[in-house]
């Protein structure tokens, strides 16, 4: 072989390395995506919502009277008893007041006194009696004013419960228009469990519940667990009890209130955590909502065929409260390979390398 032949092949060789290598910088490698083969199930669904905890009675203690503070009775989050005292106001000057409005009290009885024998021996006309007497009644008001000042000064709490916080010290000046409150006192034997549903999160619920009326649906509703701040499950299970009676005009909204009983007194006004709201779904198949996507006016759910690439298939579901699942009604059967990772990004006919997940993980993720 000439020289002139080893060129021309080692051009060719070259030509032919750089075609190959230019397809498979072009070739794209397979993604790898999250994989769950469909069943049917039998389960129980946990939807959350955060809450804000108060005392099946919430009272705020003001003064009726103005003055200042004497004596603090009880201290924060100590328990008392309905009629016990809780604070008292100065009462010095109150009490000179009335001294003075006895007094007037009994000059005023004096001179009925003396006026009533005049009276009654025509030497006086009987208006002058009257006038007296009116004196009489006005002075004793006054006084039972002033004593009824005195008395509100001694400032007990209306109910049993759990002092709150104690903002004023001694000496403090107070009176019924004063910013805070002296305190709350907290009836917390029950604790109301405060969260929102939207319209739609409402209408679901309470269309899944039996009951021919909206309070038979509400009796019928399961009861409900609470997850405190530190993520553990209170030990005793609440029930709803009521919804507001139309939306908030401004988020569209409804108000729920749930009960919890609290004889261990564990639970306190203004703990926050999540009410859990359970659906219970029999023999059918459930895939998380973001599994799938809206194209026009259908929702499409992602399946492998066995080709291991990507098929877009419509589904009919309904919305399970709590926004997390759906239940699938058509367009999924058991068995079937639902892509749950890269939805919206995946395009029909892309090959990918499955993940498998079980079933239960994509149920239960907190397992």
């Amino acid at each position: 072989m000439n020289k002139k032949s080893i060129i021309v092949v080692f051009l060719a060789s070259l030509g032919l390395f750089s075609c190959k290598n230019d397809q498979q910088q072009s070739a794209k490698p397979i993604g790898s995506y999250k994989v769950v083969k469909l069943e049917k199930t039998s389960t129980t669904l946990l939807a959350e919502y955060p809450t804000t905890l108060e005392g099946i009675v919430d009272i705020e203690i003001r003064p009726k009277v103005d003055g200042y503070i004497e004596k603090i009775f009880v201290d924060e989050g100590q328990e008392v008893k309905k009629g016990q005292v809780l604070f008292k106001l100065e009462t010095q000057t109150a009490t000179q007041e009335a001294s003075a409005a006895k007094a007037r009290v009994d000059a005023a009885q004096v001179e009925v006194n003396r006026l009533i024998p005049l009276v009654e021996r025509n030497i006086i006309s009987d208006v002058q009696l009257q006038t007296a007497k009116a004196n009489l009644a006005s002075a004793k008001s006054t006084y039972q004013g002033v004593i009824a000042k005195i008395n509100y000064a001694t400032i007990t709490s209306p109910v049993n419960g759990i002092i709150g916080t104690i903002p004023y010290r001694l000496g403090s000046y107070v009176s019924s228009q004063t910013a805070q409150p002296l305190t709350r006192v907290s009836d917390i034997s029950s604790m109301y469990a405060y969260f929102s549903l939207n319209e739609k999160e409402q209408l679901d619920l309470i269309m899944n519940t039996d009951g021919k009326s909206f309070q038979a649906k509400i009796a019928q509703m399961p009861p409900v667990n609470l997850v405190l701040s530190n993520g553990s499950i209170f030990n005793q299970t609440g029930k709803i009890e009521t919804f507001s009676g139309q939306a908030n005009t401004q988020t569209g909204s409804f108000n729920v209130r749930a009960s919890f009983p609290n004889s261990e007194k564990i639970l306190r006004s203004g703990n926050t955590g999540m009410v859990q709201i359970p659906t219970n779904l029999k023999d059918v198949i459930v895939i998380p909502q973001k599994a799938t996507m809206e194209m026009q006016d259908k929702r499409l759910a992602l399946v492998l065929d066995k080709d291991n690439k990507v098929k877009a298939i419509p589904v009919k579901v309904r919305e399970v409260p709590g926004g997390a699942f759906y239940v699938v009604d058509e367009g999924l059967t058991p068995n079937d390979q639902l892509i749950i990772e890269g939805v919206g990004i995946l395009t029909e006919g892309t090959e990918i390398k499955p993940v498998s997940v079980k079933y239960d993980e994509i149920l239960n993720p907190t397992k």
